[in-house]
C-alpha cells in the first residue's frame, strides 16, 4: 500500500470510529516508521503524534531481549493511548535522552487521530489499544542498512548495537510475535 491509499484507510478508520483513533507504525529498526509517522500526520486532519523514542528506557533498548523490553508499551498504552483514545486528558512522561531519566509531566496530545510510531508496538500489552496497525515492510537487511547510513549521517554510527542488539532484538521479536502478520496494512515505503 502506498502513502495515499494508507491516508484513505486511515480516514474511514477515523470517520468510522466513535472515540479519537490510534494509527500505530511498527517494522524493523531503520524501516522508516518515523518518516510515515510524520508524512502521515501532515496528511490527516486533526492528527498529532507520539514519537516511540519517547518511550524507550535509554538504557534497557541498548541490550539484547527477545520483547524489545526497552520500549515501555504499558506505559505507553496507560499514559497515552488509553486517555487520547477515551477524549479524557492525561499526562505522560517522556525519557530526556540526554538526562537519561524520564522528563516532567506534559499533557496528553489531544486530536482526531494519534499517530505512534515504535519499534516493537505489535505486542499483546499494546495491540488492543491500536485502531489501525501498519507495517513498514522492509525486509530487515535493508531496514539495517538504511537505519545505519541514516545514524551514520547524524554521526552516531552505532555500529555494535546495530549488530549486537538492534537487530537481533528485531529478529528475536519477529520470530516471537511475527508483527507483520498483525498488521491491518502492510505499507511499503
Amino acid at each position: 500500500m502506498d502513502l495515499d491509499a494508507l491516508t484513505l484507510v486511515a480516514e474511514k478508520t477515523a470517520a468510522e470510529a466513535s472515540h479519537p483513533i490510534v494509527v500505530g507504525v511498527s517494522g524493523f529498526a531503520g524501516a522508516g516508521k518515523s518518516t510515515l509517522a510524520r508524512a502521515l500526520v501532515a496528511r490527516l486532519d486533526g492528527a498529532v503524534r507520539m514519537r516511540g523514542d519517547d518511550f524507550l528506557d535509554p538504557t534497557r533498548s541498548h541490550r539484547r531481549s527477545s520483547d524489545w523490553d526497552g520500549v515501555e508499551r504499558e506505559r505507553l498504552v496507560a499514559e497515552v493511548l488509553a486517555p487520547f483514545r477515551s477524549g479524557r486528558p492525561g499526562e505522560f512522561r517522556r525519557y530526556d535522552w540526554a538526562m537519561r531519566a524520564l522528563g516532567p509531566l506534559e499533557p496528553v496530545p489531544a486530536g482526531r487521530i494519534l499517530v505512534v510510531d515504535q519499534i516493537g508496538l505489535f505486542h499483546p500489552d499494546a495491540l488492543h489499544a491500536l485502531d489501525l496497525a501498519v507495517w513498514c515492510d522492509v525486509d530487515p537487511a535493508t531496514a539495517q542498512r538504511r537505519g545505519m547510513a541514516r545514524d551514520a549521517a547524524l554521526g552516531r554510527p552505532h555500529v555494535s548495537l546495530w549488530n549486537e542488539v538492534w537487530v537481533p532484538n528485531d529478529r528475536d521479536f519477529a520470530a516471537r510475535f511475527s508483527p507483520r502478520e498483525r498488521a491491518d496494512v502492510l505499507f511499503t515505503p
